[in-house]
Formats: C-alpha cells, structure tokens, sequence
C-alpha cells in the first residue's frame, strides 16, 4: 500500500471534488432537487466516506471492498455531471474541471487497488 503523504494528498483530491460538486450541483434545475442534485451528492459522498472506511479496516478484503465501492461512486458522479451538460445546467468547461479532479482520484484509486491485489495475490 502506498505511504501515508500518497493517502493524504488523495483524500484532500476526494475532498476538493466534493466541494466542487456540491458548489457545482447548485447550478442544477430546482425541479432537479430529489434527482441529480441529490444523487451526485451521494456519490460524491460515497466516494470520501468508503475511502476513509476502508482505510480504517485492517482486513485487505475489506479495503478492497471499500476502495472498489469509492472508485465505482467517483465513476457514478461523473455521469451525472456529464449528463448536466448535455441538459445545459452546467457549462462543458465546469465538467472539464471536475473531469480533471476524477481523474486524479481514479489514477491514485486504481493504483491503491493494483498495490492491494498484488499484495492480496502474493500471501495467499
């Protein structure tokens, strides 16, 4: 697994792109409010409080379990975004920038989740 400057510049991106999303998801339609609205920002959500549950566990399975759940929620939020655009509530360039930060944090997900399998694969 990698150290813990790795896990703390990585939960500061998860941070960022929540604020981002909640400050950026208050551009929606209001008749959005009990839709996207409220689904990106359990998404969002999701993908802070599984990483930060995960890092708490000490069985690898576990983590895995947790850091897949976080790295599926990031995917999920994207979509929302994306689809925000193609409905004219936020601008492309407002998308680009939350892309920018989700790719970060999928990069440093994935490469958590690659380490840990390794790990995983090689004491069993």
């Amino acid at each position: 697994m990698e150290g813990t400057n790795f896990h703390k510049r990585l939960k500061t991106l998860i941070n960022d792109y929540v604020l981002l999303s909640y400050k950026t998801s208050e551009k929606f339609s209001k008749s959005e409010i009990y839709g996207m609205t409220s689904q990106v920002r359990r998404a969002v959500l999701s993908v802070m409080l599984n990483y930060i549950e995960g890092y708490g566990r000490t069985k690898k399975g576990l983590l895995i379990q947790f850091y897949e759940t976080s790295f599926a929620s990031l995917k999920e939020s994207i979509y929302v975004f994306y689809l925000a655009v193609q409905l004219k509530y936020i601008s492309a360039t407002e998308y680009q920038k939350l892309f920018t930060v989700k790719e970060e944090i999928a990069r440093m997900l994935w490469k958590t989740l690659d380490g840990l399998r390794d790990d995983k694969n090689t004491s069993t």
